[in-house]
C-alpha cells in the first residue's frame, strides 16, 4: 500500500474509533469494527462469546509475535457531561495495529505468525488477565505493545525503546456505623472523622526516600442533604503506586495497617484491593530489537532511553502470568498534551503512521 494512501486510511479509521468510543468490557461495536475491518483485508481472525476483544493472526509457524492494542475508553466528565472518551490514545494504539496489519498482509517472510491482540478493558486493569485466560500468548515468543507519551516526557519525533511502568493497586474501602443527632455527637461515630484520621494516617506512611511510590485518597464520601445528621457511614478509595512489585507489597501492608488503626475509634471498616497492574518486566533482548526498529525510523538521535514512568499498565500482566515471555512496550511521543488521561488531551496525529513504521521495522527484525 503506498504511503498516502496508507495514511488516509489511517486517518479514516482513527476518526471512527476516536469518535465512537467505549469504556470497559463493552467495546462490542469497537470488536465489531475491527472484525469488519479484518475480513475485508481477508485476515483470519476470532473473537470470544463471553468478552470484547480480537485476535487476528498474519504468516503462520515460529516464531510466533504478539502485537498488543488495547481498546477501551474512560468515562470521564467532559464539558459538564459524564461520557466515554478516548483521553488516553487507545484509539491510536488500535490504528497502529491495524496500520500494521495493512503493511504485513502483502509481505513475505521465510516463517512467523504476528499475533495481533486487540484487548479489552485496560484501564479497569483486567483486560490483560482475561486475554492470558484464553492461552493467546501461551505459544509466542515476543510480546510488543505501543503507548503514545505526553510531551513532558517525549515530543513528536522521539520514541523509546521501553516504558519501565510502576506497579499501582487500588483500594475500596466502607465505614460502618449509624448516623447519630448533631445535637448529640457522643451517641455515634462520625464517619468523616475517621475518614480524616485515615488520611492524615496515609500521608505519614514513610519508606526509603531514595524509592519512588505515593499513596492517594481518590474518593470520599459521607453525609447527606440533611445537615443535623452525624454520618455513621462513609466510603473511600485508594490509588498506591510504587516502583516496582516488591515496594508496593510492603505499601499495601502498611496502609491496610492505617485502616485497621482507624478502627480503634470505634468503628468497623471493611476494604478490599479492587485492582493490582504489576510493575513492567521488560526483556532485554525485546527492548535491543525494539531500539533498532526506533532507529530505522527516527535515527540514533530520535531514540530516547528507556522511559521510567509513576503510570502502571495491565500489558505487564502477559509477563507476570507468562514468564517466557520476551516483552516490550513502545513509548511513541506524539507531542501529548496536556496530559493523559485529561479529557480535552490532544496530539500529533502524524505520529500514528512512525508508530506503524517503527512496529513494521521490529517485527521484520524479529522475523528475519
Amino acid at each position: 500500500m503506498k504511503t498516502l494512501e496508507l495514511q488516509e486510511r489511517l486517518t479514516e479509521i482513527f476518526q471512527h474509533l476516536h469518535e465512537n468510543p467505549e469504556v470497559s468490557w463493552k467495546e462490542y461495536e469497537t470488536t465489531a469494527y475491527i472484525t469488519q475491518f479484518l475480513k475485508e483485508e481477508e485476515i483470519s481472525y476470532k473473537t470470544f462469546d463471553d468478552c470484547p476483544g480480537v485476535i487476528a493472526e498474519v504468516g503462520n509457524g515460529k516464531p510466533v509475535i504478539a502485537i498488543r492494542a488495547d481498546m477501551d475508553a474512560l468515562w470521564q466528565e467532559v464539558d459538564g457531561e459524564f461520557k466515554a472518551n478516548h483521553s488516553c490514545g487507545h484509539d491510536a494504539h488500535m490504528t497502529i495495529a491495524m496500520g500494521l496489519i495493512l503493511q504485513l498482509k502483502n509481505a513475505s517472510w521465510k516463517s512467523g505468525t504476528v499475533r495481533f491482540i486487540f484487548q479489552p478493558a485496560e484501564e479497569k486493569g483486567n483486560g490483560a488477565l482475561k486475554m492470558v485466560e484464553k492461552g493467546v500468548v501461551d505459544d509466542a515468543d515476543f510480546l510488543f505493545g505501543v503507548h503514545l507519551r505526553p510531551i513532558e516526557e517525549l515530543p513528536f519525533k522521539k520514541a523509546a525503546p521501553s516504558i519501565r511502568h510502576g506497579a499501582a493497586a487500588f483500594l475500596e474501602a466502607n465505614i460502618h456505623g449509624e448516623d447519630a443527632h448533631g445535637a448529640r455527637p457522643h451517641q455515634g461515630v462520625n464517619a468523616i472523622d475517621v475518614l480524616s484520621m485515615i488520611n492524615i494516617g496515609l500521608k505519614n506512611i514513610w519508606l526509603s526516600p531514595q524509592k519512588s511510590y505515593s499513596v492517594k485518597m481518590t474518593k470520599c464520601q459521607a453525609g447527606g442533604d440533611n445537615l443535623n445528621i452525624i454520618p455513621g457511614n462513609g466510603q473511600f478509595g485508594l490509588d498506591v503506586r510504587a516502583e516496582n512489585n516488591a515496594l508496593l507489597e510492603e505499601l499495601m501492608k502498611k496502609i491496610e495497617h492505617v485502616i485497621q488503626s482507624a478502627e480503634s475509634m470505634g468503628t468497623k471498616i471493611s476494604y478490599g484491593w479492587v485492582d493490582i497492574a504489576p510493575g513492567a518486566q521488560v526483556s532485554e533482548e525485546a527492548e535491543q530489537i525494539m531500539r533498532k526498529g526506533i532507529i530505522e525510523i527516527y535515527g540514533k538521535e530520535g531514540c530516547a532511553p528507556p522511559l521510567y514512568t509513576t503510570g502502571s499498565d495491565d500489558f505487564h500482566y502477559y509477563t507476570v502470568k507468562r514468564p517466557h515471555l520476551k516483552a516490550v512496550m513502545l513509548g511513541l511521543g506524539a507531542n501529548l498534551k496536556p496530559g493523559l488521561h485529561h479529557p480535552y488531551m490532544k496530539f500529533d496525529h502524524a505520529c500514528i503512521m512512525d508508530g506503524v513504521e517503527i512496529m513494521k521495522q521490529t517485527v521484520l527484525k524479529v522475523l528475519n
